[in-house]
C-alpha cells in the first residue's frame, strides 16, 4: 500500500487533532503541535505501510512538503 500526500496529511491531522485541510505543505508542523514522539508514531505507521524511513530525514525539516519528498523518493526507489 503506497503512502500518499493526502494520507500523510490525514495521519498528521489525526495525530494533532486538526482537520486535514488546516495543514499546508509548508506549515511548520511543530508550530501546529507535532512533537518528536508523535513523529516517531507517524514514521512507524508509514513504515507499516511499506515505506522504509529514517527519523533523521523527518527531524531535519518539519513540513509536510519536505516529508512527502522523502517518502516519495523512498517509494520510487523500492
Amino acid at each position: 500500500m503506497a503512502v500518499t500526500l493526502e494520507k500523510m496529511r490525514a495521519d498528521i491531522a489525526e495525530m494533532i487533532g486538526e482537520e486535514p485541510e488546516a495543514i499546508g505543505v509548508d506549515d511548520n508542523l511543530m508550530d501546529l503541535g507535532l512533537d518528536s514522539m508523535r513523529l516517531m508514531n507517524l514514521i512507524l505507521l508509514w513504515q507499516e505501510a511499506g515505506v522504509d524511513l529514517e527519523f533523521g530525514e523527518f527531524a531535519e525539516h518539519f513540513t509536510l512538503g519536505a516529508w512527502w519528498n522523502a517518502v516519495e523518493k523512498r517509494q520510487s526507489a523500492s
